[in-house]
């Protein structure tokens, strides 16, 4: 069988780390390049992932253009995130995103790019399979529960808030849920910012603390009772299933997907 070619972008970073070794370690892969905004013409075997010879290259269309991947890994910023996906359909390379922060005309913009390029890509606000069944889950008891609060907790080096498995969480949710505007009605803020974003009448809260990686509460209530729903990810390994899963799968996509929860069985 032949082998998917992989570029990963970001591979210095802890999830582009991660990221290089799933490569690496998948018989079914090989890892043809990285993108770095720096070491360019270095190998990955310069910058400390021994035995990986693959070329480092700052221009990434220079790089589609020497190692002709079939899949690109971007685990970078939404600035670049976007730039990289966008040149990557333009060359026929499939993307597949793990940076969060797009907007909903950036994601618009691609699904049109996917639809003239006849190409797969997947923008995946988390790879963590337990996250994804999470936000199934929590889209689920929205059909029975409007009264809810999302409490996300990332590390504080993260760079969006609220991040975007809460707010695709949230989005899921509102697919199910009667819109209401939870609350007291004469509800106010006496500090502002202490009921957290708004989404459809829901509260996001966002916490940022060194010692976390990325977790995620989904409280529901009702009379008498309430549902908690969580998921926990306690190292970058935890979403390696995830950036597996999305490999495979957009070899066999030629349209735009957002969110594992649209693949995963």
């Amino acid at each position: 069988m032949e082998k998917i070619k992989v570029v990963v972008a970001g591979p210095r970073g802890r999830m582009g780390t991660e990221a290089v070794k799933l490569v690496m370690n998948t018989e079914e892969y090989e890892l043809v390049g990285a993108i770095d905004y720096k070491n360019n013409g270095l190998k990955l075997s310069d910058v400390g992932f021994h035995s990986a010879d693959a070329p480092i290259f700052t221009d990434i269309e220079e790089c589609f253009n020497t190692v002709k991947p079939d899949v690109l890994v971007d685990l970078t910023t939404p600035e670049f995130g976007m730039y990289h996906a966008k040149t990557a359909l333009l060359h026929g390379v499939r993307p597949v995103v793990g940076t969060t922060g797009f907007s909903d005309d950036q994601l618009k913009e691609l699904e049109r790019l996917c639809d003239d390029q006849k190409r797969g890509c997947i923008i995946a606000p988390n790879f963590a399979l337990g996250a994804v069944l999470m936000m199934k889950f929590a889209r689920l008891a929205g059909r029975y529960f409007q009264d809810v609060e999302i409490i996300e907790l990332h590390h504080d080096q993260k760079l969006d808030a609220p991040s975007g498995t809460a707010l695709k969480t949230a989005q899921m949710i509102a697919e199910e849920r009667d819109y209401k505007e939870q609350g007291h009605p004469n509800e106010k803020e006496t500090l502002s910012g202490a009921r957290g974003a708004n989404y459809e009448g829901m509260h996001i809260h966002s916490v940022r603390l060194p010692g976390l990686i990325a977790h995620q509460q989904v409280m529901f209530g009702s009379s008498g009772q309430t549902l908690s729903i969580r998921h926990d990810s306690y190292n970058r390994e935890s979403f390696m299933s995830g950036v597996k899963l999305a490999v495979d799968s957009v070899m066999k996509l030629n349209v735009f997907v957002y969110g594992l929860e649209n693949i995963i069985e």
